[in-house]
């Protein structure tokens, strides 16, 4: 169905994909894994005709016998739904509107994709949906095309672990030959009937078992750094005072309530991970602490200074005491202005620097996180993935918070890029909120674990005591329980 043969890419001064061939029978599915800049996506962007602007493309890639492949031929999902769902228009029109164009019939694609057809659901708008919800319905739209392959773009980021099984289990049972793009190696292998490994834009390994037995030591450090829920870290001695203290938090949008009457300490020190399913209530608790979200009941403190529960209220000084890290990285950033300008206005802002020393702080910071100036002085396009988390890391550090929260900062990364974000945040010496849908990464870096379902604490404790003896059926359901069932809805 696909051939991808000696498929070049080049823009001026770099070569993005060199000399990449693979074929993926029909029906199959074939991933491409390798560290963020190894030449996934533009090799997949290639399936569809598209390249990066300005970009010189050679080789041959056939769909189905043809080259090019008409538009339409291969169907494409983002790692972003919703940069691609349209946030004024009902999914119903959008989705009729589709299947007219294409002479396609839409509950058959529905009922593939794993998504009602009621009126009720089809009224609903984009951000009314979870994130597995939106992720199905982009998958529902490409059907609507009848293609003959489907791309997937890292389909499960961000995604907890029974929405990741149940987006697996619909593209699994579609049939329809696929191309992942993915640096989560458990969905790789629960896909993948071939894997090709990336490194440079070349292939560097491939093969039906390479990630039960690489061969190669780039595709073996990419297994070997995967983390286990079952290797959680060395329990640490934490003071008993707590640094951050929530008590009694209630929040809410628009009515609905988000956060109910929860309470919480996290030591000086301390690395707290919070997980849950998504809506669960995880990033507004965080968001609420950082001062990015209004609550309505409750009080936080850091180290007994009390925070103001609405946003504006907060002084710089209230700012410095938390910072907040963000999981999309590039969209928290100008695409306007370098990267080390944007970190250094952070030291101005709230330490009230003078710029010439918050310049220097801001290159020994960057430094600090393995960015040298070469690429810093660059916008943020031309930055990977995992420069720009440690870029973000590195903006958020310069304005000397007591509490850092970090909101899903290694979802997306590949392996090798997600074990130096951990590495990093583990020789910090401040208190740590991780959010994160990944159990391996919060066993790595977490010395509690906290769980959030329907915006309550239902499970906390050591990290070694929940992941290993979990005593809430949702805790059992993250970590792959089929059996426990009831909190997971």
């Amino acid at each position: 169905m696909i051939e991808v043969s000696d498929l070049r890419v080049r823009t001026a001064g770099r070569t993005l994909v060199d000399g990449v061939s693979f074929t993926v029978p029909e029906g199959r599915a074939l991933a491409l894994v390798g560290a963020s800049g190894s030449g996934k996506t533009t090799t997949g962007l290639a399936l569809l005709g598209e390249h990066p602007p300005g970009a010189t493309v050679t080789g041959t890639v056939r769909v189905g016998g043809m080259w090019p492949a008409p538009p339409g031929t291969v169907g494409y999902i983002p790692q972003h739904p919703s940069s691609v769902l349209n946030p004024a228009r009902r999914i119903g029109s959008v989705l009729k509107g589709v299947a007219r164009l294409h002479r396609t019939r839409l509950p058959a694609a529905l009922d593939a994709a794993r998504l009602p057809a009621d009126r009720s659901f089809l009224r609903r708008f984009p951000h009314q949906l979870s994130g597995g919800q939106q992720q199905r319905l982009v998958l529902a739209q490409a059907l609507l095309t009848s293609p003959k392959a489907i791309v997937a773009d890292e389909p499960t980021t961000g995604q907890d672990a029974i929405t990741r099984g149940e987006l697996v289990a619909t593209l699994d049972g579609l049939g329809v030959t696929l191309v992942l793009l993915s640096h989560d190696l458990d969905v790789v292998r629960a896909l993948a009937d071939d894997v090709v490994v990336l490194r440079d834009g070349k292939v560097a390994e491939a093969g039906p078992s390479v990630l039960d037995a690489p061969r190669g030591e780039y595709a073996t450090a990419l297994v070997a750094a995967q983390p286990a829920p079952s290797a959680p870290v060395a329990a640490r001695a934490l003071p008993d005072a707590p640094r951050l203290r929530i008590r009694d938090l209630t929040a809410g949008y628009r009515g609905r309530p988000a956060v109910h009457r929860i309470d919480l300490d996290v030591a000086a020190g301390e690395r707290l991970g919070i997980v849950g399913r998504s809506g669960s209530g995880k990033t507004s608790l965080a968001r609420c602490a950082a001062g990015l979200h209004p609550w309505t009941r409750g009080e936080v403190t850091v180290d007994a200074v009390a925070l103001p529960s609405r946003p504006r209220q907060r002084t710089p000084a209230h700012r410095t005491l938390v910072q907040y890290v963000f999981q999309d990285a590039r969209a928290s950033f100008d695409p306007w202005r370098s990267v080390h300008d944007q970190v250094a206005r952070t030291a101005e802002r709230l330490r009230e620097l003078p710029p010439r020393r918050a310049a220097s702080e801001a290159l020994d910071t960057l430094r600090r996180m393995g960015l040298d100036d070469s690429v810093t002085r660059h916008r943020p396009h031309r930055l990977s993935g995992g420069e720009l988390q440690r870029a973000a890391l590195a903006r958020a550090l310069l304005a000397d918070p007591r509490v850092l929260i970090c909101d899903e900062i290694t979802s997306g990364l590949d392996t090798l890029t997600q074990a130096t974000i951990l590495d990093l945040l583990a020789e910090l010496d401040l208190t740590l909120v991780f959010i994160s849908h990944d159990l391996g990464v919060v066993a790595r870096i977490a010395d509690r674990v906290a769980v959030v379902h329907s915006g309550h604490l239902v499970e906390h404790g050591p990290t070694a005591r929940v992941l290993q003896r979990p005593e809430h059926e949702l805790t059992r359901a993250l970590l792959g329980d089929t059996t426990a069932t009831g909190a997971t809805t």
